[in-house]
């Protein structure tokens, strides 16, 4: 059997080593009486970032926002995942559609 060249041979620790370092950075929100906590989330510029929502009320709650281009429900005492970016530098709105009076928030793109 021919024996492989030794650079091959670290080909499969080179690629998991990029994998790893391609994982999205993870930011947490919970859902608590109809509010997002915290209500403003601060993430780095131009970066891909994994929001993980966890609503902790007994109702569902709808993760709205315009800005951001995304939507979802999250079930009652339920976790949700939902990936933004790569963003520019700014101000981006959130809401909870189910209860737009108290469930607000606001993702801070800093340079």
């Amino acid at each position: 059997m021919p024996r492989l060249p030794a650079a091959l041979a670290v080909l499969p620790l080179a690629l998991a080593a990029c994998i790893a370092h391609a994982a999205e950075a993870e930011f947490n929100l919970r859902i608590v009486n109809h509010r997002f906590e915290p209500s403003e989330i601060a993430i780095p510029a131009n970066t891909r970032v994994k929001l993980i929502v966890d609503n902790q009320d007994p109702e569902p709650e709808e993760f709205d926002s315009h800005p951001l281009n995304r939507e979802k429900v999250i079930p009652a005492k339920s976790k949700a995942t939902i990936f933004i970016g790569p963003l520019s530098p700014g101000r981006y709105s959130f809401m909870g559609e189910f209860h737009a009076d108290t469930a607000q928030g606001t993702v801070v793109v800093n340079p």
